[in-house]
């Protein structure tokens, strides 16, 4: 019905029932899907100090889901504490360039599968703010992106969700 009805659907889950949305997005191939947080890759719980062991399987459900055209990814939420960083523990919050380095795999590879013009760079305030500060965090994406054309970071920093929500 809200693909009949021009409408998007948007959805936050975790890593392991990536594999659930893709049945779903692959039944409303008509309907606008936008994948919120990356699909949460968890690290705390039963998934502490698994995370490379998670990135590998998030990676290959990545590029899966990515084959769904109807699928659009928002590229944010990996500072929460969900995802197993422990920013949040710190007594001094993490700089532009640890940001990068821990999570800048997360981000190339969604944009590798989804394309510049299907992401879409967002904060995720105020839950980020338990880790990151909001100029740390949008320094940090501007860093992970810098080697793409001016075209592909309008596409990311405001195109396709200008495109995407009708803006």
């Amino acid at each position: 019905m809200l693909g009949r009805r021009g409408l998007t659907y948007e959805s936050w889950h975790y890593h392991h029932q990536i594999k659930s949305y893709i049945d779903l997005v692959k039944a409303v191939p008509d309907t606008v899907i936008i994948l919120d947080h990356f699909g949460t890759p968890l690290g705390v719980g039963p998934y502490e100090g698994k995370q490379d062991e998670i990135f590998q399987e998030w990676k290959k459900d990545i590029a899966e889901l990515a084959k769904c055209d109807n699928v659009y990814a928002k590229l944010d939420g990996m500072a929460m504490p969900d995802n197993g960083f422990g920013w949040h523990l710190r007594s001094v919050p993490p700089t532009s360039d640890e940001f990068v380095n821990a999570q800048k795999e997360y981000y190339l590879h969604a944009i590798e599968c989804f394309g510049p013009d299907r992401c879409m760079f967002e904060s995720n305030y105020p839950v980020d703010k338990l880790s990151i500060s909001y100029r740390v965090l949008w320094n940090g994406f501007k860093k992970i992106v810098a080697e793409f054309s001016e075209d592909e970071k309008d596409m990311m920093f405001s195109g396709t969700a200008t495109r995407i929500y009708s803006l």
